[in-house]
């Protein structure tokens, strides 16, 4: 901390911001004490918590924005204001000069998590996050042509990363920057594109895996599977997979190289398939939601369902179920150890992206905990555990014998891909390759980079004078005069208010812990929102203008999540989505009385998003019983009388159809047909007694928002008709054509970093 090295005679009461005075005291190392210069403490250094190397990580991404930017990240009129920028405020991206490379970006927003869980772990991090970061920019290599790539510390770091690096080894105490000798091969990197005209599969599931024997990689691009030698040039799709039958597909390699197992969204079974092609043979029935995760050893195929792990024979049958998990709980990435004894996973919590990675005996249902947090691991022939955090892999040495960790995890790869929901993009064959997706340093949908765009049905797009942000259901207000959108980068989640005439700047209106999934109210006075500043995740209704204070509406019971869906025209009743062991209930609050009640019964796997018509008389939902993406009878978008008369309606189905919302005009119903298609649909309706309903027209003006999830709504409808929707940044990072990295020779680089004793 560089204000510890100044005189301490500075009053920070009166100390100006430009000061930026050190606050000290002489129990130094206690929690509860504030120590530090505020407009460098870390969030959890502020609070006067316990805090680690993490803060330090903080303190290097606020000076080195500082010194691109030219300013600071966090600066106030006195101590307490920064102190309060630095636990609630973001530095001002825009800032940063368009010249500074994307993955600097990428590295500051680390750096700069408000969660320490969150942020890059260690410097060593960072180091290899920044290595390249500001070279020029080379002649991308040819598909299919390797080259060989210098040791990452034979490169050297940037100059400015280097003064502010030094200054905070000075400050911290010593961590050496000096790793092994280089390996005994080099490394061979490929780069590695889809066929043309076709864009890899951005997908919430695996789409990518590497054959054992790393001689051919299969992945997902424009819903089909592509196979390709690593001695080719070209991938070739695969023959003999039913036609749209690939989304979330999780495909595996046979053991021998020669065969694929996937799951097929058509109809919710596992198929296998020769890589050469032919007949797709079914050998598991009834799979209703997509893998979270499949791998396939000598013990057979394991997969992960809501309910657990299940293991099925590559030959067919009924899927015996090895692992059951509580309703509260999720299970990822599962991987037999060898052995056959136990089965690894990724356990996390449904309410909060926290997973632990565990191995649990088959035989007595014994677990234990192998790394506290972490996600997608995979066990390797090198003696190591390599998992994911974030964007980062991980690497680890693990005793089998005994299921324990030894020594400290290091990162061996950054800025891989990942979901929020399941699946990290890598995998690694036995004989030494790797081959991931490159992505953000945080999960795809937290760190996604995105432009709130107004387009009407001809097309027509108009993007918001608004710098591109990880943004998420957008809300315009009754008049159609502001938004309110919230922004989730991972850590604290806020909900923020925006006039769509662009006279004024972006405003923050939520502060303290994860707030999100705006709605207005009637009148436009008051926003209502989800928050787990209190512990649980509750709805809270704030004044839009900012003022007063967020007054508390709903007060859930432990495990069990509200999530605020549309204020009714009178104002009387809110309906809200309740959320407890993976099943979601539409509610109706009284928001006078603060009671609620279900509305008919109404239950889906997927949040029902209900909202009512312009004349508060009706309301639309969405709801899927069976969970997953196979289409069936019974999932859809329905209507149905408010208040509730036991009648119900389907709306004319087109595939999946999600994200229901009416027009204006009361008229229309609005949809999002499928997450393959890339236009909303709309459906006419007149409603006399009983509702009709038109044929189901695609908007082919209006894109589908860059958001694949069926759990939030992308879009919002103005009262003149246009649409509001996020699409992806051209310009950034996430208007990059995606590709695939394949490394060879990755197993001496990972003993180089993780040496196993």
């Amino acid at each position: 901390d560089f204000g510890l090295a100044k005189a301490l005679d500075v009053n920070p009461a009166s100390a100006t911001a430009d000061q930026s005075p050190t606050i000290t005291t002489p129990a130094m190392t206690q929690a509860g004490m504030i120590l530090g210069t505020a407009a460098y403490m870390a969030p959890e250094q502020a609070r006067g918590k316990v805090v680690d190397k993490r803060a330090d990580i903080w303190a290097f991404g606020a000076v080195l924005f500082e010194m691109l930017s030219g300013q600071r990240a966090f600066r106030g009129e006195d101590v307490t204001d920064t102190l309060a920028l630095v636990v609630r405020g973001e530095p001002g991206w825009d800032a940063l000069p368009p010249t500074v490379p994307a993955r600097v970006r990428q590295v500051l927003r680390a750096c700069l998590q408000k969660d320490a869980r969150q942020r890059l772990g260690d410097m060593q991090s960072v180091r290899l996050a920044l290595d390249g970061a500001f070279e020029a920019a080379a002649v991308p290599q040819a598909v299919g042509r390797a080259s060989a790539v210098p040791p990452l510390w034979r490169r050297a770091l940037p100059v400015a990363a280097a003064v502010v690096l030094t200054a905070t080894i000075v400050a911290g105490g010593a961590w050496s920057l000096m790793p092994p000798p280089a390996p005994s091969a080099p490394l061979a990197q490929f780069r590695i594109q889809p066929p043309d005209g076709l864009a890899l599969d951005i997908d919430s599931r695996q789409i990518i895996a590497l054959s054992p024997d790393g001689t051919r990689l299969i992945f997902s691009a424009g819903r089909r599977l592509f196979v390709r030698a690593i001695g080719e040039v070209d991938a070739t799709p695969i023959q003999g997979i039913p036609e749209g039958a690939v989304f979330s597909s999780s495909p595996v390699f046979s053991p021998d190289g020669e065969s694929v197992v996937f799951w097929a969204n058509t109809d919710g079974t596992l198929k296998r398939v020769p890589v050469a092609g032919g007949q797709a043979l079914t050998i598991a029935q009834g799979v209703s939601v997509a893998p979270f995760g499949m791998t396939w050893g000598a013990d057979g195929i394991v997969f992960a369902d809501t309910a657990g792990v299940l293991r099925v024979s590559p030959s067919g049958g009924t899927p015996e179920r090895l692992v059951q998990v509580d309703s509260n709980e999720s299970v990822h990435a599962p991987q037999m150890l060898p052995g056959g004894e136990f089965v690894m996973f990724t356990l996390r919590a449904r309410q909060i992206d926290t997973a632990q990675i565990v191995a649990q005996s088959l035989a007595s249902g014994e677990r234990r905990i192998l790394v506290p947090n972490g996600s997608d691991a995979r066990y390797l022939p090198t003696g190591h555990i390599v998992y994911a955090v974030a964007g980062t892999v991980y690497g680890v040495a693990f005793d089998l014998a005994t299921l324990t960790v030894k020594g400290e995890a290091v990162p061996v790869v950054t800025g891989v891909r990942r979901s929020l929901i399941s699946g990290t993009q890598f995998s690694v064959s036995s004989n030494g390759s790797l081959l991931y997706m490159p992505g953000p340093l945080i999960p795809e949908g937290q760190g996604t980079m995105r432009v709130p765009t107004l387009v009407d049905r001809a097309g027509t797009r108009v993007p918001l004078a608004l710098a591109p942000k990880a943004y998420a259901r957008p809300r315009v207000s009754p008049d159609g005069s502001r938004l309110a959108i919230g922004v989730d980068e991972g850590g604290d989640a806020d909900v923020w208010v925006y006039d769509l005439s662009g006279t004024s700047a972006i405003r923050r209106l939520t502060f303290g812990g994860r707030s999100r999934f705006p709605v207005w109210s009637p009148d436009g006075r008051r926003v209502a929102f989800q928050s787990n500043r209190d512990g649980r995740p509750a709805i809270y209704a704030q004044p839009a203008d900012g003022g007063g204070t967020a007054e508390r509406l709903t007060d859930p019971a432990e495990g069990v999540s509200h999530v605020p869906d549309a204020w009714s025209p009178d104002g009387r009743t809110l309906l809200f989505s309740e959320e407890k062991g993976g099943t979601y209930t539409v509610m109706a609050l009284s928001v006078a009385g603060k009671q609620a009640t279900p509305v008919a019964g109404v239950e889906s796997r997927e949040p029902p998003e209900a909202v009512f018509s312009p004349d508060g008389r009706w309301v639309a939902y969405n709801v899927n019983k069976a969970g997953g993406g196979v289409p069936s009878p019974d999932r859809g978008v329905f209507v149905q009388p408010f208040p509730p008369t036991g009648a119900t309606y389907q709306v004319p189905k087109t595939q999946l159809d999600f994200h229901a919302t009416w027009a204006p005009s009361g008229r229309e119903v609005f949809y999002v047909p499928t997450v393959q298609e890339d236009a909303l649909v709309a459906v006419g309706v007149q409603i006399a007694g009983s509702p009709t309903f038109g044929a189901p027209t695609p908007l082919k003006g209006v894109p589908e928002p860059d958001i694949i999830s069926t759990f939030h709504r992308g879009y919002d409808v103005l009262p003149d008709g246009r649409f509001i929707t996020l699409l992806p940044n051209e310009s950034g990072p996430a208007g990059v054509r995606p590709e695939l990295r394949l490394v060879l020779n990755w197993f001496d680089e990972l003993k180089r970093l993780v040496p196993v004793k």
